[in-house]
């Protein structure tokens, strides 16, 4: 994979797990309108319908609510370790993330965005074991298995790889970065198989 590739994947990475852009990590609450009475898993629903025209602002929901961990602490750290991640700061971002997993163990978007830290600083191995501890909390959790499928392939695993990006896209069918990898990886694993 070229250069440019992987940094619009880890672009697409970031922007996920960072909150979709420097405007989701104010510290302003969603509107009511935003929020409403849907549960996540609605709103996931709402996502996985291929009519779904309004997918970004359901996509901003979601990912607002995965980012809410009910303890004021804690989102603090989220929100020091996303501002490190965001400024390039990487080593920053990880001692603030692990600060946050160390307090809230069962909060799905403090071991995702401890990978996303780990992925920005190279480091693979830290960054799939946080993936999965992600998954294993919140196995729906389409950013996860994004940046898990950046990494294996990024490793070779071309295979695993496609299976984790159609896992993502099965959950969230519009991101056209997710079909654009499937198609790409599917191109390699069929050609190996022939």
């Amino acid at each position: 994979m070229g250069r440019y590739s992987q940094l619009l994947n880890l672009r697409f990475v970031l922007v996920l797990v960072i909150g979709l852009g420097p405007g989701a990590l104010s510290a302003q609450a969603p509107s009511p309108s935003e929020t409403g009475p849907a549960t996540v898993d609605s709103l996931l629903e709402d996502l996985a319908r291929p009519d779904q025209e309004r997918w970004r602002r359901i996509e901003r929901q979601i990912v607002r609510r995965w980012s809410q961990s009910g303890s004021a602490s804690a989102d603090l750290l989220l929100q020091r370790g996303r501002a490190a991640l965001q400024s390039g700061d990487s080593d920053a971002a990880i001692a603030h993330l692990t600060a946050l997993v160390d307090h809230a163990p069962d909060f799905a978007e403090g071991w995702n965005a401890r990978a996303t830290a780990y992925f920005q600083a190279g480091q693979y191995g830290p960054s799939i074991a946080d993936i999965r501890q992600a998954l294993r909390l919140n196995p729906a959790h389409f950013g996860a298995l994004a940046g898990l499928g950046i990494m294996l392939e990024d490793l070779g695993y071309d295979d695993r790889a496609l299976a984790a990006f159609e896992a993502a896209r099965d959950i969230h069918p519009h991101r056209p970065d997710l079909q654009t990898a499937i198609d790409r990886l599917e191109l390699r694993v069929k050609g190996n198989s022939l």
